[in-house]
């Protein structure tokens, strides 16, 4: 049975309880500062082909974090939009350290 949250703040709550371990969160820290490195890049030298990086960096170290860390299933897989922007809020919540990794 599929989890229903009232509101994207509920929904966070859970989306860090599903990353508690902090190589998992490391992961997906790291994954999200190649997707900004590599977009920057792409738009500066106008190689477009780059942009087919962005999925692998974003998921594939995001994924190796809950498989090979965390021991869980992505909340992508069920919560797709809510999880994209769930990332993103916790790198910017590492950065500012009211995440730790």
């Amino acid at each position: 049975m599929v989890r229903q949250f009232a509101s994207f703040k509920e929904f966070y709550q859970f989306y860090l309880t599903e990353h508690s371990n902090k190589n998992c969160r490391r992961m997906h820290f790291i994954g999200s500062a190649l997707v900004l490195v590599t977009l920057f890049l792409s738009i500066i030298l106008q190689l477009w082909v780059l942009l087919i990086l962005l999925p692998l960096f974003g998921y594939g170290f995001a994924w190796f974090g809950h498989f090979f860390f965390e021991g869980n299933r992505p909340a992508t897989f069920t919560y797709p939009f809510y999880s994209l922007l769930a990332d993103w809020v916790m790198f910017k919540d590492i950065i500012t350290r009211k995440v730790t990794i």
